[in-house]
């Protein structure tokens, strides 16, 4: 009954299991749109579908590469998915990337390649790990984030001296929403695409007129 499943396909599933849930624990942790489960699964499939490509081939005859070469178009409809463009940002290019990335390291292990498949996680942690830190402290990149503040019942200029910190920042502010919470207090709500410094920057100068500020990223 299970003549098929041998240790050494096992090895290589579990593998591509590994390798996906590593990459994908990294963007689970950044609360990206692909995460734990999805890069796992994508890093098993691709491999699961090059392990059948070889077999199927070697069973009845043909090309070798012919289904696992389907594997490319099908995860480009996934990273598409989660590329979002919303008021001329794009979002999720990163992510999509990485998608694409993983189902190579998942064909890389089904094809019996396993330390190149390893070596091309590490580079992709390097990438996404310490390149993302290079790019935030350098100011580099950016990110779209919703600014939320709550400012006490009795402060009715607290809009156009937000307005002001916004404009002196040289920060294009989008979406904005101004509404009272069920305490009565004041509400301002906006998007800014921004970089790290400028995010602590902004979040200092609204703390400093007693507001409560929360910072969180963009959701569509």
């Amino acid at each position: 009954m299970l003549h098929d499943l041998n240790i050494v396909t096992v090895g290589r599933l579990l593998l591509a299991a590994l390798l996906g849930g590593i990459v994908g624990l990294e963007r689970e942790l950044r609360h990206k749109p692909a995460g734990l489960r999805t890069n796992m699964l994508i890093c098993i499939g691709a491999a699961l579908f090059t392990i059948i490509s070889f077999e199927m081939a070697g069973d009845v005859g043909g090309d070798h590469t012919r289904i696992a070469a389907q594997i490319i178009p099908g995860i480009g409809f996934i990273g598409a998915g989660v590329v979002i463009r919303e008021r001329g940002a794009v979002v999720g290019i990163t992510s999509a990337a990485t998608i694409f990335m993983i189902a190579s390291v998942g064909m890389a292990v089904g094809a019996g390649l396993p330390v190149t498949a390893i070596f091309t996680t590490l580079l992709m942690l390097v990438s996404l790990v310490f390149l993302g830190m290079v790019e935030d402290r350098i100011g580099f990149h950016t990110r779209l984030l919703t600014f939320t503040m709550t400012a006490p019942e009795g402060n009715p200029n607290i809009l156009d001296r937000v307005h002001d910190i916004i404009h002196d920042a040289h920060i294009v502010a989008q979406r904005w929403k101004t509404h009272r919470n069920g305490a009565g207090d004041i509400v301002v709500e906006f998007d800014a695409d921004v970089t790290s410094k400028q995010e602590q920057d902004l979040s200092s100068r609204l703390n400093a007129l007693n507001l409560h500020c929360e910072v969180r990223p963009f959701q569509a």
